[in-house]
């Protein structure tokens, strides 16, 4: 992980109005539970931001947090790059439900991970998912939502506008073979098939593990099919999480197009 990301885990801090608009978004829609509950941006930039400005103003009424201009030197302190412009939130923290609790397609497409081992790659996986259609994610209890600033930064926004449940991988396993879905993994052994291969279509669920470390046997002897990706060359490295979420999610999209 980036040594100077550190300092920002457990941060609530949403940099940009992609993160900003994100956590409004998935407010409004009854997906999230966070909430604003100050903007600040710099004020030097009010006559060139006035667009984005004048939306904050008239959410703030609504939603009830303030916004706030402040010297260019108090947003940096508070951000890791300069991709912000201009624009801080400060947010409460977001609560997460037990699968049980999640509203669960019946014809739909979820996503497990487990191990990713930056919260960068991790909110690069989630981009990739929210872009393929994925419905919703599940997530252990130790994920890297704690780092929410730095993920909705790393997603685009997408953590904050995903459904997102908590569960150990075999009890994701149970849930969704109990409705019908069918489980599909990504894991090195001699009985994989080719995603090209493997039949993706809906209800899915996909687990998904980091290149490091994934899922323990108990989740895995659950699934009911193994993916392996082909390589274009023989390569011995493993590919990033994110890059296998992006490959897997949308050849399950190519294969479901027209359904949902």
């Amino acid at each position: 992980m980036n040594k100077e990301a550190e300092k920002f885990i457990g941060s609530t801090v949403m940099e940009g109005m992609i993160s900003i608009r994100a956590v409004i978004d998935g407010g409004e829609a009854g997906i999230n539970t966070r909430r604003i509950t100050r903007v600040l941006y710099d004020r030097s930039k009010s006559e060139s931001k006035m667009k984005e400005l004048s939306y904050l103003k008239a959410k703030s009424g609504a939603l009830g947090f303030a916004v706030e201009g402040v010297d260019a030197s108090v947003i940096d302190g508070m951000t890791i790059g300069n991709t912000h412009g201009g624009f801080v939130a400060e947010c409460t923290e977001r609560e997460f439900t037990d699968i049980d609790g999640m509203n669960i397609k019946t014809d739909g497409f979820y996503v497990m991970l487990e191990g990713i081992e930056d919260p960068y790659n991790f909110g690069y996986c989630l981009r990739s998912l929210y872009a393929a259609g994925a419905d919703g994610v599940i997530l252990s209890p130790r994920n890297w939502m704690s780092a929410a600033g730095v993920v909705a930064r790393a997603s685009a926004g997408a953590s904050e506008l995903f459904e997102i449940g908590i569960a150990s991988g075999e009890r994701a396993v149970e849930k969704f073979r109990s409705l019908g879905y069918t489980v599909a993994a990504t894991d090195k052994c001699k009985n994989s098939v080719s995603v090209y291969d493997a039949d993706l279509r809906f209800p899915l669920l996909l687990l998904i593990g980091g290149e490091k470390r994934g899922f323990g046997h108990e989740a895995l002897s659950g699934a009911d099919m193994i993916l392996m990706l082909d390589y274009g060359r023989r390569f011995p490295a493993a590919l990033s999480a994110a890059s296998a979420a992006s490959i897997i999610a949308f050849e399950a999209f190519r294969q479901n197009r027209g359904r949902k």
